[in-house]
């Protein structure tokens, strides 16, 4: 299809959709009124029930924690998938040559940004585990602190050099991490059945409201979210940066 008709399609397509979204533009609810029930439940009950302030966690690693079970898995497939595609093409790099664009090799790296990588590095590392470990009291959780972490491990390689990227990222060990991570979700969904309770059921002990060790099993759910999103955003940029490297003579392609 040509790009003019392309566009004649798209803009067709906005002017019929554009009558639905006025018509639900105008009878949206005021902000903060709304007559949804489930949120003012879960505000009212959490507290009380969990032992934790932060709502959003106690949706998504104890109340709805069974859907949260099949989103990490999710986020586990498509991690696997891209590693299938992109190491079981190309194999393994671990060379240093430097990435190339039309033919013109990228600048060194500046004093300046090395030394801010090499300072904000543990900065972001230590935030990300803040934010996973305060995932019961304040905004923030595994996914959230596991993204922050990938992240931070990504500061090694902008102010260092692959090859030292590659020393301490290593894939067989990050593999593991995700693995694990993964394992601990289930194996607290099926811990409360072997005690005679329901699949992830509530059943450790919650702990003391507003303090770091409360929730119950909310905080293993949590760990394990935390483990298996920092190990796959950490496995996806090895791919993705090992896709950039200029090959050495002695590499297998």
């Amino acid at each position: 299809m040509k790009p003019a008709a392309r566009l004649v399609v798209t803009l067709v397509a906005a002017l019929a959709l554009l009558p639905g979204v006025v018509a639900v533009i105008l009878h949206m609810p005021s902000f903060g009124d709304h007559a949804l029930p489930y949120g003012d439940a879960i505000n009212r009950l959490a507290p009380v029930e969990r032992h934790v302030t932060n709502m959003v966690t106690a949706v998504n690693f104890d109340y709805r924690g069974f859907d949260t079970l099949g989103e990490e898995y999710m986020l586990l497939a498509a991690v696997t998938g891209a590693l299938v595609l992109l190491r079981g093409r190309r194999g393994e790099n671990v060379s240093d040559a430097p990435a190339k664009a039309d033919g013109r090799s990228i600048a060194p790296r500046s004093p300046a940004v090395m030394l801010i990588c090499r300072f904000f590095a543990p900065v972001l590392l230590l935030f990300g585990v803040y934010v996973v470990l305060h995932a019961q009291l304040t905004p923030g959780g595994g996914f959230q602190g596991g993204v922050i972490i990938g992240s931070g491990a990504l500061l090694l390689y902008l102010g260092e050099s692959y090859r030292t990227w590659r020393r301490f990222m290593r894939s067989l060990i990050f593999d593991m991490i995700e693995a694990t991570g993964a394992l601990i979700f289930v194996l607290a969904g099926f811990g409360p059945m072997m005690a005679g309770a329901k699949f992830l059921e509530n059943t450790l002990p919650l702990g003391q409201s507003r303090a770091l060790i409360s929730g119950g099993l909310i905080l293993v759910t949590n760990a394990g979210t935390a483990l298996a999103v920092a190990g796959g955003f950490v496995l996806l940029l090895l791919e993705f940066l090992e896709e950039t490297r200029a090959l050495d003579a002695g590499d297998k392609s």
